[in-house]
């Protein structure tokens, strides 16, 4: 029983998100290989090679596939499916724009976002924005599966020596084309992956605010910037700030909610985080039942007293 992950990386470097995946497939099956799709890419495949637990990597190099482009990863993985019981990507965009094509080709039912593996043959995933889990058993001959990384440990990054082998790249399917890429560029930590989170809610009333109560606090703390829905909604800030169910899911060491009320799609985003700290000045905010810290005040004169303190 051999399981391939799909690493995901930028040609460059290894996303954490492929270390949660790994620990996902141990659980699922005894061997474990990962499958490095890209161009010019074998600074990453020497990186998976020493991941813990990994026992191959796969590496496909050409050119059509270093953009990630749905389309050819897809055919790629299609190509190497057939000695696999399990397939296995990080429920990340890549992962929910690559696995659906993968589990349809193979006409087996795709199992999204598991939190956590109870048999090879089964998993258990959150459903109704994580207010219930259910439990699900697949019988398809192999198991297409991404992963929600919050919910497993990172595999380390050392201590393996794998072999690194080349297979054959596929064609370029010609159903799309790398246009361009816009990245967003900022000295802290990567939200997804940050240990402290600092976000702000509508409660803050502008971008102007926003910035000028949450970027001090975030400064003090060496922390990522995020934001509630509503927030993102009314401009404070862009998408890629945003956490929770149609955002980011993240799970930090501490996550300081700031003038967010507490929105269920909000809370599925982030309520698996070790240390939640909540600062609203209604009393009976939602995000008041799941915080381990609670303070009821005005924001505005809360959190520069915070900053102050700090």
């Amino acid at each position: 029983m051999t399981a391939l992950v799909i690493a995901e990386h930028d040609n460059v470097s290894l996303k954490n998100a492929t270390l949660n995946t790994v620990t996902a497939a141990l659980a699922c099956d005894r061997e474990v290989h990962v499958l490095v799709a890209g161009s010019n890419c074998s600074a990453v495949a020497a990186q998976v090679a020493v991941v813990s637990g990994v026992s191959k990597v796969l590496v496909a190099d050409a050119a059509h596939l270093g953009a990630s482009l749905a389309e050819n990863l897809a055919a790629q993985i299609l190509a190497l499916a057939g000695g696999y019981s399990c397939i296995a990507a990080p429920a990340t965009a890549v992962g929910k724009s690559v696995m659906p094509r993968v589990a349809a080709q193979l006409d087996v039912a795709q199992i999204s976002e598991i939190t956590r593996v109870v048999t090879t043959e089964t998993f258990e995933r959150p459903i109704y924005a994580g207010n219930a889990i259910a439990t699900v058993q697949s019988i398809d001959h192999i198991r297409v599966i991404t992963v929600r990384t919050t919910a497993f440990d990172a595999a380390p990054a050392s201590g393996s020596a794998a072999p690194v082998v080349a297979v054959e790249a596929i064609p370029d399917t010609g159903k799309a084309a790398f246009v361009s890429r816009d990245i967003t560029k900022s000295d802290r930590p990567e939200l997804a992956a940050a240990r402290i989170i600092v976000s702000g809610g509508r409660g803050l009333g502008s971008s102007e605010r926003y910035c000028a109560l949450l970027e001090p606090l975030a400064d003090k703390l060496g922390a990522a910037l995020g934001a509630s829905r509503a927030a993102v909604d009314a401009g404070f800030v862009p998408n890629d700030f945003q956490v929770g169910q149609t955002g980011k899911i993240v799970a930090p060491d501490l996550y300081i909610a700031i003038g967010i009320s507490g929105a269920i799609q909000h809370l599925a985003g982030m309520k698996d985080s070790k240390v939640i700290v909540a600062i609203n000045k209604d009393p009976d905010a939602p995000i008041f039942q799941i915080a381990d810290y609670g303070l009821v005040g005005d924001l505005f004169e809360e959190v520069p007293h915070l900053v102050q303190q700090l």
